[in-house]
């Protein structure tokens, strides 16, 4: 792909977490028995209002915060009129011209860059239902509950320029609309999807290509696949001499491989009109500035504050703010002893997210609350317990709900930080090691590691490894 550029534009769609949905007084949650969370409103039944729900709007204006939008006054909704089954009324309430936010901009680090990707507009709409599939059946059934459960729209300029920077993209947004409370981005339960624009064009044009748009896809690690293959599909197409037309294809994640659904339509085939039963309004300016106010702090603000307060390198800071757990536990953390802030990121990174990893889990299912451990490492800190030992304290918290000090104590884990009996094993040592006095004195240094190796041993594990070091390299000068 060397001679194309791939250009890449995301529509996401978020399902707001509001307890009714957004039209309507049905209750707005997922799981529930086929067909009954909807009613003459969410199903299109003829002479039925819909009543816009008031915290939607909220929901919308907050994200568009989040991401730097302007924000309209005027809240204009409009009917986009498409027949598919799962749409009994064959119309979904949207917005056309005047979404309810607009010219943003989100940030996320790649590869050390910072990349900026232009948000063009974010509206509100409706969802559709869902046609369920079983095998055996030649036909399709019709679940109507998801009928009017609340979303936004969040769609990006074409600033894209791989799959790796749409997947960072994707989960910057999830990372925002999780930050401040808006969405609970289950993707398995497809809180979250997104529609994929992709054209290619050859590398230092100024023109873009002919794109095609795969729908719904609803992994993030989807996206990227189908981004690589769509890009190559049309890099093929243009290399053997044909056109790339414009259509809507369906991704199939399974088989790797997307087909085609339907040529792309424009928005004069949705005949989009004003919805003439919610007529437009006017926001307050004031409700609009209160709700920016009230925006927490981000993720790329949380990073710049854990390397600028804890010390992180850019790298781990960012690895902690981009998941909104990850980043609760440690600020939980640093709360409780923030000079041990470095230390509990080290920990989250490394074991816990290695046993977290092994699970499929988040943070928010550790079993460690962020008290037990700050206790555990504040017996490191103190010199109570080695690193190695409490490692093997941490694997004994994850089964019991003990305090970490009964646990070294039982185990006998104390570290044993008497100075006079540590230098009586360096001495030991050294004696039995002549010739690594001499190696490290000629320039080999890392002799010293066998040294406190043997250290350890001698002190059948429980020796302070610090202070250990500390009087072998006293000796040795």
């Amino acid at each position: 792909m060397k001679d194309y550029e791939i250009v890449v534009g995301l529509e996401v769609h978020a399902e707001l977490n509001t307890k009714t949905k957004i039209y309507c007084s049905c209750k707005n949650s997922f799981g529930g028995e086929v067909n009954t969370q909807c009613c003459p409103v969410c199903t299109g039944m003829p002479g039925a209002l819909p009543v816009l729900n008031r915290k939607v709007v909220e929901y919308a204006v907050r994200m568009g915060h989040a991401t730097g939008c302007k924000i309209h006054t005027l809240l204009k909704q409009d009917r986009k009129n498409y027949y598919y089954p799962d749409l009994p009324k064959a119309y979904q309430i949207s917005q056309f011209d005047i979404p309810l936010c607009y010219d943003g901009a989100v940030e996320f680090m790649l590869n050390g860059e910072t990349k900026r990707v232009g948000i063009t507009r974010i509206h509100i709409e409706e969802d559709a239902g869902k046609l369920l599939h079983q095998e055996g059946i030649p036909y399709s059934l019709v679940d109507l509950n998801r009928c009017g459960v609340p979303l936004i729209e969040i769609v990006s300029e074409p600033d894209l320029r791989s799959s790796q920077e749409a997947r960072e993209y994707l989960e910057t947004i999830r990372t925002i609309l999780m930050y401040i409370g808006i969405s609970d981005c289950k993707m398995q339960e497809g809180s979250i999807r997104c529609d994929v624009n992709v054209s290619v064009r050859p590398r230092g044009s100024a023109e873009f290509g002919t794109r095609c748009e795969m729908k719904n896809i609803n992994t993030f690690s989807g996206a990227q696949r189908a981004i690589d293959y769509e890009a190559a599909r049309q890099i093929e197409i243009l290399e053997q001499g044909g056109v790339v037309t414009q259509e809507t294809r369906r991704w199939d994640d399974e088989k790797g491989v997307n087909v085609l659904l339907r040529s792309k339509e424009d928005a004069q085939d949705y005949r989009y009109f004003p919805e003439p039963d919610i007529p437009p309004f006017s926001l307050e300016q004031a409700w609009i500035d209160r709700l920016k106010e009230e925006i927490p702090e981000l993720p790329n603000e949380k990073t710049r504050r854990y390397v600028l307060d804890y010390h992180l390198s850019e790298t781990d800071a960012g690895l902690i703010s981009r998941s909104y757990a990850r980043a609760v536990y440690f600020d939980a953390c640093t709360v409780i002893d923030p000079k041990l802030a470095k230390a509990a990121a080290n920990w989250i990174l490394g074991d816990i997210a290695k046993y977290l990893n092994e699970r499929g889990e988040e943070i928010d299912l550790f079993p460690v609350a962020p008290t037990r451990l700050m206790a555990l490492l504040q017996l490191v800190d103190r010199g109570t317990i080695s690193g190695s030992a409490a490692k093997k304290v941490l694997s004994i918290m994850l089964e019991d709900a003990s305090e970490p000090m009964a646990i070294v104590e039982r185990e006998g884990l104390v570290q044993n930080s008497n100075e006079e009996e540590m230098a009586g094993i360096v001495e030991a040592v050294l004696a039995a090691n002549p010739g690594m006095i001499e190696e490290y004195r000629g320039g080999r240094t890392n002799v010293l590691g066998f040294l406190v190796g043997q250290c350890m041993k001698a002190s059948k594990g429980k020796g302070n490894p610090k202070l250990i070091n500390q009087l072998l390299l006293e000796r040795l000068k």
